[in-house]
């Protein structure tokens, strides 16, 4: 089993995953609220540069070239947050050393990739609409067609609302579910549900299920060829650990917690 740390910096918590040894990461907790990723960046390394995105619950993953790019030359993709432009998008794939790439999480998913060959690295965000929008996957291949190989690719997913407490439609379920079932849009819940550690669950509500958004995302991965020992999932839930982490399910406030990995 692949071991998560807790760490601290000047005290405030943040957590480590044992597969992602040897890159500078984190997922941080609520505790380091108010503190913005270029800030964070140098919790995690002291001369990276820090890079990231306002966050879509899309499926566009960038390098930082490309940000950069973007935010020199303008365009319907670059808007404004807390004062400061930023490019839309859910993922970030590294392209050079020394580069720390973040993405906002609450309940949703926060993965983070690296490459123990390469040392290139990825963070990506995937709530449910990423997930049926196959970021993960889209995150890794950009990270192969820079020259990484599957087996060479450890992922993290970190601290995101779990299964048994996420209560969601049969629609979206049927939605996050396509991307791994290949039944009729109608019987894909239904057959999900049959299945031996399904990431749906039954809920007692008619119309709805509970959706495990982590275990569609290891079987995305699963599908593309990764085994199962590369992935590790974090042990903690964001509704279920008040102490640690924000959850917009559980507040309804719009707060988020950071996570980021830095490449070599």
């Amino acid at each position: 089993m692949h071991e998560w740390q807790w760490r601290t910096w000047q005290e405030l918590p943040y957590l480590t995953c044992s597969l992602l040894e040897g890159f500078p990461h984190g997922f941080f907790t609520q505790q380091f609220v108010g503190r913005p990723p270029l800030e964070l960046t140098h919790v995690l390394h002291s001369e990276a540069s820090g890079y990231r995105l306002k966050q879509v619950h899309g499926n566009v993953v960038l390098t930082p070239q490309e940000i950069t790019s973007k935010l020199a030359t303008g365009g319907d993709d670059v808007g404004t947050d807390e004062n400061s432009a930023l490019v839309d998008g859910d993922g970030i794939a590294s392209d050079n050393s020394s580069q720390a790439v973040w993405v906002a999480s609450a309940d949703c998913t926060p993965a983070l990739i690296a490459d123990i060959k390469t040392g290139a690295v990825a963070a990506v965000h995937a709530g449910w609409r990423g997930t049926s929008k196959k970021i993960i996957p889209i995150a890794i291949g950009r990270l192969v067609s820079q020259g990484s190989f599957l087996e060479d690719l450890r992922i993290a997913l970190g601290p995101a609302i779990a299964g048994e407490v996420y209560q969601v439609s049969t629609q979206t379920a049927a939605e996050v579910g396509a991307t791994i079932s290949s039944e009729n849009e109608d019987k894909i819940v239904e057959a999900l549900l049959e299945q031996p550690n399904s990431p749906i669950l039954n809920d007692p509500e008619p119309g709805k299920v509970r959706l495990d958004v982590r275990r569609v995302n290891v079987l995305q991965m699963e599908n593309m060829g990764i085994d199962a020992e590369q992935i590790a999932i974090a042990p903690y839930c964001t509704f279920q650990t008040p102490q640690y982490f924000f959850s917009y399910r559980r507040e309804k406030e719009k707060k988020i917690q950071w996570s980021g990995i830095v490449s070599k």
